[in-house]
């Protein structure tokens, strides 16, 4: 096991070298392309958030249900954890190089949405949709082996790695309460209650956990939002000296010179970027499969949902932790893992009390990923085969993997789950990029529409007068 431990993290620390200046060129790619529309067309944004479509429990998901689905998988305890982790290893500037990459970062979430909406098809197991990746993969390349690779990578990474960690971190959160809680029957009691509300969730289908993510993703970032402004009214004189230690980091000789040198450690350039790109997801290739289930009038309404996802993940979630831990005042550099330094800054301000939202957030962020996450596997397995004996043997194996998850940490896991998600990003990326003219067209049409008075439950997308012709939905 720790021969396999370090080849995954040789493979992974390879892989990031390759995947963290391609998502960086594609962001900076994408917001040139689309004229700095995350800037421009934000409050545009928000309107087509508001958007709710007719009968939309008939036809799909609303752009609010399809983006909290996204967002249940997205926000998760390394939004608590990995955002204390870069702080504490890659120093305060990693915040500002962190907020920097989720403006460029945005654009690509646009485009693999809109392209997401556009190559959708008819869920025939239901009255919605499905997509993703997958989907426009095949149909713009032709190429359906590189679709069943993406599916693969995409399947590995949610079903298994990430939920057998979501599982253990959200179990492990009770070790605050229970003494001696690891050599208890406690995991194991937990564990199985677990399961069977995951069990419930998921043969629910997708309705239900869009259902379920619509109030709980907004509530417990709400909740956790209002902790990190409560501490920041507190400390409010202390706002100039952490904005000035934040810059002063961000532009030290040690963020820029070392930032060739240390992909995996010491950076605050490289941290910031890691944790920009990987808590909002955006480029990946995740949040597509969400996307498609929307049930929009035009595709570019989704599209422009996802920049509000990212600017919701980093600009508020990640943001909220990285102000908790600076404004109190706690060493940041003690050697403590992530989760109890965030615990011990937000206990030096609020008290005790503070330490049980904290535990309450992790709990209400991991369930929530864990069926977000399996929300993402089950379009992807129903793209290699829609059989319903086939997707009840792999939802019964999610459960599993759930169960186990909650009675071990496995290092292994966090490997393989990296090594998948690397895997699915560096595909997805390279083809957005190549086909990223079908999300422009697509902009550029909305536009039109919105700028000759149409609202937007007004727009119509008709696919081939824009020049888009392999379509299965947008014909007419």
């Amino acid at each position: 096991m720790t021969y396999i431990r370090c080849l995954l993290e040789n493979i992974n620390n390879l892989l990031s070298v390759i995947l963290i200046p391609l998502l960086i060129f594609a962001g900076i790619y994408f917001t040139f392309k689309t004229k700095f529309m995350q800037f421009r067309l934000f409050g545009e944004s928000l309107r087509a958030l508001a958007y709710r479509p007719k009968n939309s429990l008939d036809k799909g998901s609303s752009p609010f249900r399809s983006l909290m689905i996204s967002m249940a998988s997205r926000i998760g305890v390394g939004q608590i954890a990995g955002i204390a982790f870069a702080i504490s290893v890659g120093g305060p500037g990693a915040v500002f190089w962190m907020w920097i990459m989720a403006l460029f970062g945005s654009t690509s979430a646009f485009v693999e949405s809109t392209l997401a909406q556009v190559y959708k098809v008819k869920d025939a197991t239901s009255s919605g949709f499905r997509g993703g990746p997958a989907y426009y993969i095949k149909k713009t390349l032709g190429k359906n082996w590189i679709s069943m690779l993406y599916c693969i990578f995409v399947i590995g990474a949610y079903a298994y790695g990430f939920n057998m960690l979501q599982a253990f971190q959200l179990t492990s959160s009770f070790e605050y309460y229970i003494p001696n809680f690891k050599n208890s029957l406690y995991p194991l009691i937990i564990g199985t209650v677990l399961c069977l509300i995951t069990a419930f969730v998921i043969f629910g289908g997708t309705q239900k956990v869009s259902f379920i993510s619509a109030y709980i993703v907004p509530f417990m970032s709400i909740v956790y939002i209002i902790l990190a402004l409560s501490i920041a009214i507190k400390n409010f004189s202390k706002f100039p000296g952490v904005f000035k230690t934040i810059l002063d980091d961000a532009f030290s000789v040690r963020a820029i010179a070392t930032a060739p040198f240390s992909m995996s450690y010491l950076s605050p350039l490289i941290h910031g970027i890691k944790r920009g790109l990987f808590s909002n997801e955006a480029g990946m290739g995740s949040s597509p499969n969400a996307a498609a289930t929307a049930d929009v009038p035009h595709p570019v309404v989704q599209g422009l949902v996802q920049l509000v996802s990212v600017f919701i993940d980093t600009m508020l979630i990640c943001t909220s932790t990285a102000f908790i831990v600076l404004l109190s005042g706690v060493d940041f550099k003690q050697k403590i893992s992530q989760i109890l330094l965030v615990q011990s800054a937000v206990k030096s301000q609020v008290g005790e009390f503070g330490v049980h939202l904290i535990i309450f957030a992790i709990l209400s962020f991991a369930f929530t990923s864990i069926i977000g996450n399996y929300s993402y596997a089950e379009t992807n397995i129903l793209y290699i085969k829609n059989n319903k004996k086939i997707l009840n043997i792999f939802r019964i194996t999610c459960i599993v993997t759930v169960f186990i998850g909650s009675l071990s940490g496995s290092y292994v896991a966090w490997g393989m789950a990296d090594l998948f998600m690397s895997l699915m990003a560096i595909l997805n990326i390279l083809v957005i990029v190549k086909v990223s003219k079908i999300a422009v067209l697509s902009l550029n049409d909305y536009l039109k529409q919105r700028k000759g008075g149409r609202f937007i439950d007004q727009l119509r997308f008709n696919a081939q007068k824009v020049g888009i012709t392999n379509t299965d939905f947008w014909y007419n």
